[in-house]
């Protein structure tokens, strides 16, 4: 892609979720914190303070970004598994990186967050039924979103991320 910002493409998927895409995507879901942990490791503070595009966050923005939006999509999913089409909440993803806690925190207790929260939700994930995956959440800038085509979100969301990384390490020979 030669759009820096969207490194693996925007964000698109077909209007039937198949149990084949499915798996893919609870494959990709699961492989994500592994991914982004081989993408920044041996990185220096300096690196880690690195921009992936001109205008656009830090290596360490980025890192500690991944276990904020998984963690509101955890609780959207269990949302939508326990409400009638809940309407979920949005946040201010652009605020919440310039946080001290998105400044400050080491990158291992991110990376291990991420790691936990990605256990737990699998564990969650891989027990639903097709039932189950065509449950809905109403999102006010989305609308309504099955579970399955959220899953799908995720999964490009985990590889679009460390692609940021992963591309920047590629342009800089790092």
């Amino acid at each position: 892609m030669d759009d820096p910002r969207y490194p693996v493409g925007r964000f698109d998927v077909e209007e039937a979720v198949t149990p084949e895409r499915r798996a893919e995507w609870l494959r990709q879901v699961e492989e994500a914190p592994a991914r982004l942990r081989a993408a920044v490791d041996g990185l220096s503070d300096e690196q880690l303070d690195t921009p992936y595009r001109d205008g656009g966050w830090t290596v360490r923005q980025v890192l500690h970004h991944l276990p904020d939006s998984h963690l509101n999509a955890y609780v959207r999913i269990k949302l939508g598994l326990t409400e009638e089409v809940p309407a979920i909440k949005t946040y201010e993803e652009g605020r919440w990186a310039e946080l001290p806690d998105s400044r400050d925190t080491p990158p291992e207790v991110s990376l291990a967050l991420l790691e936990a929260l990605h256990a737990r939700w699998m564990v969650l994930l891989r027990a639903l039924g097709q039932a189950e995956w065509a449950r809905t959440f109403r999102h006010p800038e989305w609308g309504e979103m099955s579970l399955g085509k959220a899953l799908a979100q995720y999964a490009w969301h985990g590889r679009h991320h460390v692609a940021h990384v992963t591309r920047l390490r590629e342009r800089m020979g790092w």
